[in-house]
């Protein structure tokens, strides 16, 4: 059983070290971003230290899963881990469903339980769908995407970097067929055109609300 361990001690925390162990994981222990917590358990597992004592180590041949929300510090964390040597293993759910035709970066992406990813379509590096998300056929997902619980993308559609698809949302196939970097989409809303970079967006239908 390969080890590895959590970055990031928060209220999602617990679902991805569950996702670990899942796909054959033994977690070993977890790192806070500072030393606050240094030395308590949480959810059993020890707090090695924070991320400075991370970076201090030797990290090369170690993996880690990165359980922050925050995709622009996920990114740098583990573009950091890498270029130490470390590895961030894409983590597929046994019960997620994905299509042979499918492309999936093996770098950093965490597929929860009972999500779908359908023919055609590309999951960049680093992205995050919680339970019940489905991409639909022939999407592009760029890096660090996250998707909340049952959202629903439909068919070509493209996603920018660092973009956050909130839970239940659902993108309507050949109608929002570009989300914009940086751009959050409220639970719940309903897509029914494209939506630029860097705004905040909700509704049914979905409208901008504000820059982000």
């Amino acid at each position: 059983m390969k080890e590895i361990y959590a970055l990031g001690v928060g209220r999602a925390t617990p679902v991805f070290i569950e996702l670990a162990e899942a796909c054959g994981y033994r977690v070993v222990g977890l790192y806070h971003y500072n030393d606050s917590r240094t030395g308590e358990t949480d959810h059993g597992f020890p707090i090695l230290g924070s991320f400075d004592d991370l970076f201090n180590s030797d990290v090369r041949g170690r993996n880690f899963v990165l359980t922050m929300g925050n995709m622009k510090i996920k990114q740098d964390v583990s573009t950091r881990l890498i270029q130490k040597g470390g590895f961030t293993p894409t983590l597929i759910h046994p019960t997620a469903l994905i299509s042979r035709f499918s492309t999936i970066s093996q770098s950093g992406v965490l597929v929860c339980s009972y999500s779908e990813v359908h023919p055609d379509s590309t999951i960049g590096q680093g992205c995050v769908l919680w339970p019940k998300v489905i991409i639909e056929h022939g999407c592009q997902i760029h890096e660090y995407v996250f998707f909340g619980p049952k959202a629903y993308v439909g068919a070509y559609t493209e996603i920018e970097e660092r973009a956050f698809i909130g839970q239940c949302s659902v993108l309507i196939s050949e109608k929002a067929k570009h989300i914009g970097e940086n751009t959050l989409i409220g639970a719940g809303s309903l897509v029914t055109k494209p939506m630029p970079d860097n705004i905040v967006a909700a509704g049914s239908p979905a409208r901008v609300l504000r820059e982000r």
